[in-house]
């Protein structure tokens, strides 16, 4: 059981347009960390949370290293806590929370992933120095790689994919169709064969997303797909 830590829900006064109770809050202060994990262990019944993670302090560096993480520790070795984390759409951030804080996991929403790998310059080789986890989220970025043949109306980065991005999917696709695996189960396969990543995390919404995650997850990618796709220019790493 993991949870996120950095954002509050406060009272908020009903907005012009959209009727609302509470509004969201950045804070990654000590009192702040403390008053979202609690809340969390409310709204879920539990009195201990596995894994504990600042959610995006993109814009908060100082603070959540500084205030947040030590508050984190405080409660790992009070046994509230299993493990302190941070959660982010980029790596560079992360890879200073791995070299210059406590954490024993962080969350890469994106950045190492079957269509892009720039962890591999700087988050993944520190973490696997320091022996701290890596769990990979957005492993289809969006959507763009859920697909067998991404659709030329594709998200990528909560956004619509780029053509670029859309054809070089596609390229990608076509290798691993070569290789009698399609992207999707490429996409799972590929990123768990990093040392440094122990958990991959993956969206589902019911029951039939759930089956077809595990169908993925159970093929057994060639090692000759991962050269391939090295030589065809559409991976940084042989894997």
């Amino acid at each position: 059981m993991s949870t996120k830590v950095g954002r509050l829900l406060v009272p908020s006064p009903e907005g012009f347009d959209v009727p609302a109770d509470h509004r969201r809050v950045w804070d990654f202060s000590r009192d702040g960390v403390r008053r979202s994990l609690e809340a969390s262990l409310r709204r879920t019944g539990l009195d201990r949370i596995d894994v504990v993670y600042l959610h995006d302090p993109d814009e908060h560096w100082e603070q959540a290293a500084h205030e947040a993480i030590p508050a984190l520790v405080e409660l790992r070795e009070q046994g509230v806590i299993g493990a302190v984390g941070a959660g982010m759409n980029q790596s560079a951030m992360l890879a200073r929370f791995v070299a210059e804080t406590d954490v024993d996991v962080v969350m890469c929403a994106g950045r190492y992933i079957l269509l892009e790998q720039g962890a591999l310059t700087d988050l993944l080789p520190v973490a696997q120095a320091r022996h701290v986890g890596v769990v990979v989220a957005g492993v289809y970025n969006s959507g763009l790689l859920a697909r067998d043949v991404p659709p030329t109306d594709a998200v990528y980065d909560y956004r619509q994919a780029p053509a670029e991005v859309i054809d070089q999917a596609r390229r990608i696709a076509r290798v691993c169709q070569m290789y009698g695996v399609t992207l999707p189960q490429a996409a799972l396969a590929f990123v768990s064969r990093h040392p440094a990543v122990v958990s991959t995390v993956v969206g589902m919404r019911d029951e039939a997303q759930v089956t077809e995650t595990l169908r993925r997850s159970d093929v057994d990618a060639p090692d000759q797909l991962w050269a391939a796709l090295y030589d065809e220019g559409l991976l940084d790493v042989q894997s």
